[in-house]
């Protein structure tokens, strides 16, 4: 039986994930800077806001910035720079008595100077396709610049308070227009109630009703909604939802709450695609049965139906032996072969797409009369994630920061088609990874992470051209090595794409075992 370091079995490891998750019908997903600086910003009178307060302070950069490299810091550090303003714009002992005025000035002076250099100067930082980003980033802009030609606090040096130019990738009419049709009444899509903040006037608020308790599946969406006084009283399941999504120890909430349905699909897919099946798994597949609509499954309450986790439950419930059609997927067909999240999707999601492939191949397993029907609608989206492979060998997504997830994923798909063209495909993949191995055996776009570790070894794994290699046998055997030490409760860069990036701990949790469960077959095979 495979082995998992002091954690265990690989079976107790994905016992204890399972009984973990029918346990929480939250999901466990890390901290979002960006999301807790919209409480501080609207919900100050929410239990809890001295330590949110504390928490985004600790989180900031040297530089000024929060968040992550490469344009992923635009978003938090204009969240977390305007609630800090919007905190001292009172008289300084109403409110800098018990975190420090001092410390907040400083703090929104330094975002505020970053920000000046990302959006005033000629270098102006890409902004990465994060969700909603193009609405949310001149939402917050404007936010800025509305506190600093009202009354910014007078210890703020003149050197900060320069107005923010406009991102050149978004476009500010989008979001007026937006707003306008909010503040007349008119219903926005389901998928734009995630971001509600950045139309939540006292129009868009008449209109919307919160789903489960909260509003678009967001703490942010809610706290904005719940910002009229008379809403706290009269809605006190709203108001409760927002109180249970805090952490406990610094007050801070994720970008997205509760995301179960997701959580519970990705983990048992992950698990049963390696052979675990742990005990309690019935009752997880029953609830992921009940989530299923006419257009499939949303990731949770207050959110679309999406191809996404639509195929990823799909694909889940195949593997546990409990199938079902996979017909709601053809909702979501393009007319070039490849599949949409949602409606009106902005880009296309390669990683989305190889689920989607996966789905229908696990689905059809269990019921090959029906494959005929099928074989053209996969060999199109084979051929459309193959021909999105970049020139390296990688693939890139929207879901996600790193190449290795976006790789992983179509390596996973495309290695049993058995066609030439995926056949190469594998093998470029293959190559790519091991020119980046990192020389202390781990992968990383930033960093060295078990995460990405993980997706690199699974590439490896799953490119069968290359699987008997002694350069690949000896990066899985040096990648594995590095894995199993790894803690996976020491700080790591989160990864996937939401408004801002997150970390689905849980999921990680099961990508690592399956890394590492893959490894020790690839080696024992290797071994003879």
């Amino acid at each position: 039986m495979l082995r998992v370091s002091r954690f265990g079995s690989a079976y107790e490891v994905a016992a204890t994930l399972v009984a973990e998750m029918s346990a929480d019908q939250f999901g466990e997903f890390s901290a979002s800077v960006y999301e807790t600086a919209r409480l501080v910003r609207y919900a100050p009178w929410l239990a809890g806001h001295p330590k949110r307060v504390r928490f985004l302070l600790d989180q900031q950069n040297r530089d000024g910035s929060w968040g992550a490299p490469d344009g992923y810091g635009v978003l938090p550090t204009l969240s977390t720079t305007g609630a800090l303003l919007s905190m001292l714009r009172g008289p300084p002992a109403a409110n800098g008595s018990v975190i420090g005025r001092h410390r907040m000035i400083d703090s929104a002076g330094r975002g505020l100077n970053r920000l000046a250099g990302w959006l005033n100067t000629g270098a102006t930082v890409s902004l990465p396709d994060t969700v909603a980003v193009e609405i949310l980033v001149p939402y917050l802009v404007g936010e800025i610049n509305e506190f600093l030609a009202g009354h910014p606090p007078p210890e703020l040096p003149h050197e900060c308070r320069r107005r923010l130019n406009d991102h050149p990738d978004t476009d500010r009419r989008l979001l007026t227009t937006l707003r306008a049709a909010a503040a007349a009444g008119e219903a926005l899509p389901t998928k734009l109630m995630h971001s509600f903040e950045a139309f939540g006037d006292a129009g868009a608020m008449r209109s919307v009703e919160p789903k489960n308790d909260g509003i678009g599946c967001s703490p942010a969406a809610t706290a904005v909604w719940l910002s009229d006084p008379a809403r706290r009283t009269r809605h006190l399941p709203t108001l409760r939802y927002l109180r249970a999504v805090q952490d406990r120890d610094n007050g801070a909430v994720p970008v997205a709450a509760p995301l179960a349905t997701f959580e519970r699909a990705w983990v048992l897919s992950t698990l049963a695609g390696v052979g675990l099946v742990p005990p309690g798994h019935r009752r997880l597949a029953r609830q992921l049965h009940s989530a299923f609509g006419e257009f499939g499954v949303a990731a949770g309450p207050g959110l679309p139906a999406d191809a996404d986790d639509t195929a990823v439950a799909l694909c889940a419930l195949a593997r546990l032996g409990s199938a079902r059609s996979p017909d709601c997927l053809l909702a979501y067909q393009q007319s070039d072969g490849h599949f949409a999240c949602f409606p009106g999707e902005r880009t296309p999601s390669c990683s989305a797409n190889a689920h989607v492939l996966q789905a229908f191949g696990a689905c059809l397993a269990t019921d090959p009369a029906r494959s005929s029907r099928y074989r053209g609608t996969m060999a199109r989206l084979a051929a459309w994630l193959i021909d999105h492979q970049a020139a390296n060998g990688s693939w890139q997504d929207k879901w996600h920061a790193s190449p290795y997830y976006a790789t992983a994923c179509c390596v996973l798909a495309l290695a049993d088609r058995g066609d030439d063209r995926a056949a190469d495909a594998l093998d470029r993949a293959a190559e790519w990874v091991l020119d980046t191995q990192r020389p202390d055996g781990s992968w990383g776009r930033w960093t060295g992470t078990p995460e990405e570790t993980a997706y690199a070894i699974r590439v490896l794994c799953g490119s069968k051209t290359v699987g008997s290699r002694d350069a690949t046998t000896r990066a899985i055997a040096a990648g594995r090595a590095r894995l199993l030490p790894m803690d996976e409760q020491a700080p790591q860069p989160s990864l996937w794409h939401d408004k801002d990036l997150y970390t689905p701990i849980r999921i990680v949790r099961a990508e690592r075992l399956a890394a590492l469960r893959m490894a020790d077959v690839h080696l024992r095979v290797a071994g003879g």
